[in-house]
């Protein structure tokens, strides 16, 4: 779960940036950069070749934590200066709340990989994994709220779609509440992780086979498949928590005190043995 969590996050950035540099744009609905902004075109390219380099950098040791570093603050601007405006001007429209959170979700697993090298690292571990789980909820309410057109993604030889619909909003839903509130929480993410991925193959990959030259099919894909990455980095974070830890269980001794949340960058990015000779 460490390696294809890290492994999935990286190359699903290097993928979108290098869709960038292609096209010579922004990652569509993800990055909404108005088109007055100046010198909109290299920034566009500039933002894929930092895409491409930080995705890179976290495969690898010895660049990874500087790497990791450019990609938060890459992730960071998109929150601040492209999603919380459109939440803000349209606090009651929900897309934009979804686009919000998955973008959350993404910075999140990023200030992981950030947190995991630094020497005081449980408190601000057990914040983001907590962030991360309120990014979920709007996801998964962009399910219910949007039913028809969320029904309309659902491979059409699957049975029972709507149903499909309501049940994969309320996962969303269900796995961010369980992170948010210690109850499952490694379990919440490695389901989580694992519906993203199998969103990824099943809704997308044939679109995206469909229409090769359509670059919205082939962002979503990689998009899910970074969250689905960003979930699993989530889980390892959560490896000292017990698969079935519940914040209110009784161990015979009165309540048990929740279990920091830490993780190690040698799990995260495993290193490789070094010769002392």
């Amino acid at each position: 779960m460490t390696q294809a969590g890290r492994i999935l996050f990286a190359l699903s950035f290097v993928a979108i940036g290098i869709l960038s540099l292609g096209s010579g744009d922004f990652a569509l609905n993800w990055q909404l950069v108005p088109a007055w902004v100046p010198w909109r075109a290299p920034l566009a390219y500039a933002s894929g070749l930092t895409l491409v380099a930080s995705g890179l950098g976290i495969l690898f040791e010895r660049i990874a934590s500087k790497a990791a570093i450019v990609l938060a603050a890459n992730l960071a601007l998109w929150v601040l200066l492209l999603q919380l405006p459109r939440v803000i001007s349209n606090p009651g429209t929900e897309i934009v709340w979804n686009g919000l959170g998955e973008i959350l979700a993404l910075l999140c697993a990023a200030w992981i990989l950030v947190a995991s090298l630094s020497t005081r690292q449980s408190a601000s571990l057990r914040i983001v994994q907590s962030v991360f789980g309120l990014a979920l909820l709007p996801i998964g309410l962009a399910h219910l709220t949007y039913v028809p057109q969320t029904t309309q993604l659902v491979p059409a030889w699957l049975p029972f779609r709507v149903g499909l619909t309501y049940v994969t909003g309320t996962a969303h839903i269900a796995a961010g509440l369980g992170i948010l509130f210690g109850v499952l929480p490694r379990l919440a993410a490695t389901l989580e992780a694992s519906m993203l991925a199998v969103f990824g193959l099943l809704v997308w990959a044939p679109r995206v086979a469909a229409a090769p030259t359509n670059r919205f099919p082939a962002t979503a894909m990689l998009i899910t498949l970074a969250v689905s990455g960003a979930a699993f980095i989530v889980a390892t974070s959560l490896e000292s928590v017990a698969w079935a830890h519940v914040p209110w269980k009784d161990t015979g001794a009165g309540v048990a005190a929740p279990r920091t949340a830490s993780v190690s960058i040698d799990r995260v990015i495993p290193r490789r043995p070094r010769s002392h000779v």
